[in-house]
């Protein structure tokens, strides 16, 4: 395979596991993480600022998180937006900081989380597949083009199967983790 093909496909795919990462964190476990809270947008003079911007985040144990505004002003807008947010906690404000408890999850909810990993990792799985598409296109051009011999052109189609096969070890292991760890109580 030449090596600009394999280096593209490589990157496609380093994307799509990326992606899927990302993804995966936003699914939220019994724990608190910071990144649970990345999606969440506060009105900061009429623009929409992630939270981590105006506000500083911790998780002084692993079910609470601590949110401590660069501005007192602040503190409503958050915890409005925080009531109105689909995360479903409650915020409690003493004035200085807000506090939010990770609410423990019943095994419905654990169960429904893991249908939710699921499906996400199916899409990492289809984004990987159609880098390894792309690729085979590729290749099949350059052999029909007679850029390529038939001897490379099947080394190429099976180094990009390893490659795809690579990755997908790497999405089924991170499924793994994440179910572990949505069903750990």
């Amino acid at each position: 395979m030449t090596g600009d093909l394999k280096k593209r496909t490589q990157e496609k795919m380093d994307k799509s596991l990326l992606a899927l990462q990302n993804e995966l964190k936003k699914i939220r476990t019994g724990r608190a993480q910071v990144s649970m809270l990345d999606n969440v947008r506060i009105n900061y003079y009429g623009n929409p600022s992630p939270l981590n911007q105006v506000s500083a985040i911790s998780c002084p144990d692993a079910k609470s998180f601590l949110i401590a505004p660069w501005e007192s002003s602040l503190l409503k807008e958050i915890e409005t937006t925080l009531i109105k947010s689909d995360l479903g906690m409650t915020p409690m404000n003493d004035g200085k900081v807000i506090r939010l408890k990770v609410p423990d999850l019943t095994e419905d909810r654990r169960k429904d989380l893991v249908k939710q990993v699921k499906k996400v990792v199916e899409d990492g799985r289809v984004a990987v597949r159609m880098a390894r598409r792309d690729a085979n296109e590729e290749v099949k051009k350059a052999l029909k083009d007679k850029a390529l011999s038939e001897d490379e052109f099947k080394k190429s189609n099976e180094d990009i199967q390893k490659m795809t096969d690579d990755f997908i070890k790497k999405i089924d292991l991170l499924a793994e983790e994440k179910e572990k760890s949505i069903m750990t109580v």
